[in-house]
């Protein structure tokens, strides 16, 4: 796999794993209040754990391959540190638990903004004028 190639990769799949949390903090508590099976599972903090254990080395290899092809803009790195930051004190609970699901949708879309940023940067191939 080329470098840009894998770059590219790692920044859909960043931007994947960002959308599922997201979906994870908005959708599954309505569908936990309709089914009361999945309630237990979408207040599993190790759910939390596990997102953000898969984000923060996703993240950080999708920008350290982008950082090393080119320099990156000081914009979005501290939009993906600003994000990364948010998505930890959603899983850690810090401050309160009321602030958790705040705190994780706004850095879930403070990430997947940067991996988009990151994304839109990269030269793409020209459309095929088939």
């Amino acid at each position: 796999m080329k470098p840009s190639s894998a770059s590219a990769a790692f920044d859909a799949s960043a931007i994947g794993l960002s959308s599922l949390c997201l979906l994870h903090c908005l959708a599954l508590p309505v569908l936990a209040a309709m089914l009361p099976a999945l309630a237990s599972w979408a207040e599993a903090e190790w759910v939390h754990l596990v997102f953000a254990a898969i984000a923060v080395p996703l993240a950080g290899v999708a920008l350290w391959r982008s950082h090393r092809l080119r320099s990156l803009p000081a914009g979005l790195i501290a939009l993906a540190v600003l994000g990364l930051t948010g998505l930890l004190l959603g899983a850690s609970g810090w401050p309160s638990h009321a602030a958790e699901t705040p705190f994780t949708v706004a850095g879930s879309l403070l990430l997947a903004s940067a991996h988009l940023w990151n994304w839109r940067r990269r030269p793409h191939p020209a459309p095929c004028d088939c």
